[in-house]
C-alpha cells in the first residue's frame, strides 16, 4: 500500500507514477479539497482583502507577509507550494504542484504564468496508463516573471532574475539575469549600469 509518506517522496523525485487509482483515494481527496478552497478563494469580493489573505494561509503550505494573489489563482493542490514574504501574483496563475513550489521573497509574477511540475515521458506506451512524473520547481528571491511565462518541471530560476514574456522555461535561470524566448535563453547580465532606468524603446 502506497502511504502519504512515501508518496510525497515520489512526487518530488522523478519517478513515474500514477496519482489515482485504489489505496490512492487520500490523494484524491487533498486535491479535491484544495481545489474547493481555491474556489472559495476565486469568489471572494474585490474589497474582501482582509479574507483573501486569511484563505491564502489555508490554501498553501505556507505564505509570508505581505503576500498578493490576484484572482482567478488556479492550482493542483495548493499545499504543495511554499510562498515568501512581498509576494506579488496577478491574475490567472496556474500552480500545478504535484511536487513542491518553493517562491522566495519579494517575487513578481505578471498574469497568465503557468509553474507546472509535473510532466508525462516520452514515450507513448509509457503513458498509457496515465502515469507522469513530477520535480520541484524553484524560484528564489527578487525575482520577475512576466506575461505569459510558462515553467517547467525540475527548473530554478535565481535570485534577482527576469524572465521575459512569452518565455518557456526549459531549463536553469542563473542569478541576476535577463532570460527570454522558446525556449527560455540568458540574453544577458544584470549589471550596476541597470540600476539608471530607462524606459523600453
Amino acid at each position: 500500500m502506497t502511504t502519504p509518506e512515501s508518496m510525497h517522496r515520489t512526487l518530488n523525485d522523478g519517478e513515474l507514477y500514477v496519482d489515482y487509482g485504489p489505496g490512492l483515494e487520500w490523494l484524491e481527496e487533498e486535491r479535491l479539497a484544495g481545489k474547493e478552497r481555491i474556489h472559495d478563494y476565486n469568489a471572494t469580493r474585490p474589497r474582501e482583502t482582509a479574507e483573501r489573505t486569511r484563505m491564502l494561509g489555508e490554501i498553501f503550505a505556507s505564505i509570508g507577509e505581505g503576500a498578493w494573489i490576484e484572482p482567478p489563482l488556479h492550482a493542483s493542490y495548493g499545499t504543495h507550494v511554499h510562498i515568501g514574504d512581498g509576494f506579488f501574483g496577478n491574475f490567472n496563475l496556474t500552480l500545478v504542484d504535484d511536487a513542491e513550489i518553493v517562491i522566495g521573497d519579494r517575487v513578481m509574477i505578471a498574469p497568465n504564468v503557468t509553474i507546472t511540475t509535473a510532466g508525462h515521458p516520452i514515450h507513448p506506451e509509457l503513458r498509457v496508463g496515465g502515469e507522469q512524473f513530477s520535480l520541484p520547481v524553484r524560484i528564489e528571491d527578487d525575482v520577475w516573471i512576466g506575461a505569459g511565462v510558462t515553467i517547467l518541471p525540475g527548473i530554478t530560476i535565481g535570485a534577482g532574475s527576469i524572465v521575459g514574456a512569452g518565455s518557456v522555461v526549459t531549463r536553469d535561470v542563473p542569478p541576476m539575469t535577463v532570460a527570454v524566448g522558446v525556449p527560455c535563453r540568458v540574453v544577458r547580465a544584470i549589471t550596476d549600469a541597470d540600476r539608471t532606468y530607462v524606459a523600453p524603446a
